[in-house]
């Protein structure tokens, strides 16, 4: 017998004015979203720079409204407008997020990050839960650029490796919209966080 996966018709996205119907986390998204709540959050928090949010809407326009898996705002930004009664922030917010789902994946790397940076998103993550892999990309000129691919790389994988590749590998990402504070990549993926 099939299982069938929960559909919540009151959670949905618009995007360039077409509905998408959104699908539950997974037990993984879930835990992604998170450790970047945890690692983000309260770095950014503790020292007074900002607040991040998972699984709000964020409204650009009527035609434009999605459900973002984590966004941050610096508390230099101004233009955020949140409205409690509908969970929903107005306003471009200095970083987003996007952990891909089977249903998600083609958006999150196509249309959406169009969206994000014709509205001015100065970072875009794109969290791939199955290969273990954060793809960033920074604002520059009113156009992403590529910022980096990070792996979580397995003991196998690394011994695998020789000195020089094992030499080039980044064990962390930096969080450009906070002055190049890194995250270790294991503690995004990981059940439990290692210092």
């Amino acid at each position: 017998m099939a299982t069938e996966i929960f559909r919540d018709p009151d959670k949905y996205e618009i995007i360039d004015g077409k509905k998408f119907v959104q699908l539950g986390d997974t037990i993984a998204e879930g835990k992604i979203k998170s450790n970047l709540a945890i690692l983000i959050g309260v770095y950014a928090r503790t020292n007074k720079l900002g607040c991040q949010f998972c699984n709000l809407e964020l409204n650009f326009s009527p035609e434009n409204i999605f459900r973002t898996d984590f966004v941050y705002y610096s508390a230099a930004n101004s233009k955020i407008v949140i409205d409690n009664k509908h969970s929903t922030i107005h306003g471009v917010p200095d970083m987003v997020a996007e952990v891909f789902s089977r249903s998600t994946m083609k958006r999150d790397m196509g249309i959406k990050k169009e969206i994000y940076e014709r509205n001015g998103v100065k970072e875009y993550w794109m969290i791939d839960p199955w290969r273990e892999t954060v793809e960033v990309y920074l604002l520059h000129d009113g156009k992403y650029e590529f910022g980096g691919l990070y792996q979580n790389w397995s003991e196998d994988e690394l011994a695998r490796l020789t000195d020089e590749e094992r030499a080039e590998v980044e064990f962390e990402v930096p969080v450009g919209v906070l002055d190049g504070f890194k995250v270790k990549i294991k503690n995004i993926f990981g059940w439990y966080f290692e210092t």
